[in-house]
């Protein structure tokens, strides 16, 4: 065999790990998204009795508790923890600068998850939930926008797949008109903060330990939810004692299971095309809210599930085609 045959049937051995690692994260965050968008039915119930800010410390607590012991024991294996504590490996940096950037990724992911909810939530009190759903899931197209400035392209594909996503939300969402209010403002800020958590993953993800990042983002954002819930709301322990499995749903799968196969699942991926399939849980929020609460679905959002599940799948095509060969 010649070194040029060697070389290419190397290369395209190593070009079908590379896409097929890309599709098992990409199943990563589509299981994601199926627990986040389950999650809008405990959301609702919850939402009946306990207020928002004191919602999201108690899930965010959990969801830090639940992953602590994980990361303690998963970061001694790992050479991109600070307490890792196998045997030394070429390149590996020191435990200062890994200490440093799990710091940083892990504050910064914590603030912007807590004004993305937020600005979510002060927006609902001036604008519809649909309107709210629509202007969110928007972070599809700000991400590959801001990515432009960080040097991060995207092919004309997933420019596409984009457009057709955000056509199936618009169908899914808006309701007769459309016009721009405060709330809806307020939504976009919300929706910028999404792009930015996921640009900031994706920055720092090949340099800290995924479970780790994400229990010190529940922390901080859990501690910042903290002082809105006692200067604007009133925490009830029987209020929180009454959501409680809502709570432990919220926090344990949607907190500390689904924002941890984010982080992991976006290693690797373009964050355009993580943010896509990050954005069927609308999708899935519509139609597990159509099964269990009950809530209708017309002809009109009917289709706009279509559309979404086109962009996604069409993202995806490359990838499957590439490892088929």
């Amino acid at each position: 065999m010649s070194s040029d045959t060697l070389s290419r049937d190397t290369g395209d051995a190593l070009g079908r790990s590379r896409n097929s690692l890309k599709i098992r994260h990409s199943l990563l965050l589509l299981l994601a998204a199926l627990i986040w968008g389950t999650t809008f039915v405990a959301q609702s119930i919850a939402a009946k009795t306990i207020s928002p800010f004191t919602y999201n410390f108690c899930r965010f607590y959990v969801g830090a508790l639940v992953l602590l012991p994980v990361a303690i024991l998963v970061g001694k294996k790992d050479p991109l923890a600070p307490n890792y504590t196998g045997a030394s490996i070429p390149g590996m940096r020191p435990k200062k600068s890994r200490t440093r950037d799990l710091r940083i990724c892990g504050i910064a992911c914590g603030i912007l998850l807590f004004l993305a909810g937020g600005f979510q939530q002060a927006g609902l009190e001036y604008t519809t939930a649909g309107k709210s759903g629509f202007i969110t899931a928007l972070y599809i197209i700000l991400v590959p926008i801001f990515g432009l400035f960080l040097h991060k392209k995207c092919p004309p594909l997933v420019w596409i797949s984009v457009a057709l996503a955000v056509i199936g939300f618009y169908l899914l969402s808006i309701r007769g008109g459309f016009s721009v209010n405060r709330g809806d403002l307020l939504t976009l800020c919300s929706s910028c903060m999404f792009a930015m958590h996921i640009l900031t993953v994706d920055h720092f993800i090949p340099r800290v330990n995924g479970i780790q990042l994400s229990c010190i983002q529940f922390l901080v954002s859990g501690t910042l939810s903290v002082f809105p819930a006692f200067l604007l709301e009133t925490p009830d322990i029987s209020s929180i004692a009454q959501c409680i499995w809502p709570i432990l749903y919220a926090g344990i799968l949607s907190s500390g299971v689904a924002y941890t196969l984010q982080i992991i699942g976006q290693r690797g991926l373009n964050p355009t095309l993580a943010s896509l399939l990050m954005s069927l849980e609308s999708v899935i929020s519509a139609i597990s809210g159509w099964i269990v609460l009950g809530d209708s679905m017309s002809p009109k959002e009917l289709t706009g599930c279509v559309f979404v599940f086109a962009g996604v799948i069409l993202a995806q095509l490359p990838s499957i085609r590439r490892l088929r060969k």
